[in-house]
């Protein structure tokens, strides 16, 4: 029987980054938040008034803070899976460590967030905007949690060398996962601090 190795550098549609079950996923993950973003925007269209009153207790700093931490952090992800396929395996690890540390910095400023609302008796059924808000940010950060221990688990098999150059399929589906989580903040980002 001939078993055949993907080799990482080709190009193939029948093989994306992560594969294509990790690829399905993706696209039913972005469409669901699209979706709740859409059905966000017509609510607010139908309540401007209280949407407008609810934004307001809502930080806009902190949630540009962490744009920039998860945007930034998905870059490192790609640089180490860059790394890796250049054998830099040390490197790779570096970044994949970077990506973690602001992983675990988004999520604590998102509970900061998040402690803050309940401190004040923001709850889920406090508004049709705050239902919306716990809804979205809540899932989100469900999604962050699980790459933050993703890439967790990622970091400590490249510094062990269980992953490399011939062995990067984990890693790309790891980054790949990890880019979703900044997808989908950016998509839910705007609608609920900036609309």
């Amino acid at each position: 029987m001939e078993t055949s190795v993907l080799n990482p550098k080709e190009k193939s549609i029948y093989y994306p980054p992560g594969g294509i079950l990790l690829w399905f996923i993706i696209i039913i993950e972005v469409f669901t938040f699209l979706g709740a973003s859409l059905i966000f925007v017509h609510y607010r269209h139908q309540n401007l008034a209280i949407f407008t009153e609810s934004k307001q207790l809502l930080n806009p700093m902190l949630g540009t803070i962490n744009t920039i931490i998860l945007i930034t952090s998905g870059l490192f992800m790609a640089l180490a899976v860059l790394k890796l396929r250049e054998n830099k395996n040390k490197q790779s690890s570096h970044f994949i460590g970077y990506g973690v540390i602001l992983g675990v910095l988004f999520l604590g400023i998102k509970s900061f967030e998040f402690y803050h609302k309940i401190e004040l008796g923001i709850g889920f059924n406090y508004n049709d905007f705050f239902t919306f808000y716990w809804m979205m940010t809540g899932f989100h950060y469900i999604h962050v949690l699980f790459g933050v221990g993703l890439l967790g688990y990622m970091y400590f098999g490249v510094k062990q060398g269980k992953y490399t150059s011939k062995n990067i399929q984990d890693i790309e589906a790891s980054a790949t996962f990890w880019h979703m989580c900044d997808l989908i903040w950016i998509m839910i980002f705007p609608v609920l601090y900036l609309l």
